[in-house]
């Protein structure tokens, strides 16, 4: 017999395994770091909603505030499945830095009419088209006539969609009484 100084058969195959699955595990973590690094994600949160009714009409109202690392368009506002023409939205931008931390206010249905409405100090713009956000701003909207609420919704429960490119968001809020007693 001679005297042999290899690895075996077995050994040598579980040596290329090991690095073949290293190896792999290697480009898989590279590709996936790629990819999340690239990809800014788009996220909206929904905050401060309301809708209120009375005899003269009904006002939903609400903040949006885009928390994603990418501007967006709002393409279309909807309440209670019901789209809400441009013209009867208003917004306000909120400028950057000022930290908005009271509730939405209680605002007439005639109050919202013309290119500008200036409500609780603040001067809100008519939307005539998509309205774009970008990262880290925040929007106040009210919009005026939503989604055929009555006086007899008062107290059920419905739900405010905000439409973009890639994502819908929804929040659910109760009709309140606009009546001031």
């Amino acid at each position: 017999m001679k005297n042999r100084k290899a690895l075996s058969q077995v050994i040598t195959t579980l040596i290329l395994l090991v690095v073949a699955v290293l190896l792999a595990a290697v480009v898989a973590y590279y590709a996936t770091n790629i990819t999340m690094t690239r990809t800014q994600t788009e996220e909206i949160q929904f905050s401060k909603a309301h809708v209120w009714v009375n005899t003269t009409g009904a006002v939903a109202a609400f903040k949006l505030q885009n928390l994603g690392g990418r501007d967006i368009l709002l393409d279309r506002v909807t309440v209670r499945g019901v789209d809400s023409p441009w013209s009867n939205l208003w917004y306000y931008r909120i400028p950057s830095g000022t930290i908005v931390t009271s509730d939405m206010n209680v605002t007439s249905y005639d109050a919202l009419t013309g290119a500008w409405a200036v409500l609780h100090g603040w001067n809100f713009t008519q939307a005539t088209d998509d309205i774009p956000l970008n990262s880290g701003a925040e929007l106040l909207v009210y919009v005026k006539g939503p989604g055929n609420v009555q006086m007899d919704d008062l107290g059920t429960t419905i739900s405010l969609s905000v439409y973009t490119n890639n994502a819908n968001y929804i929040t659910e809020c109760n009709v309140e009484s606009a009546t001031e007693q």
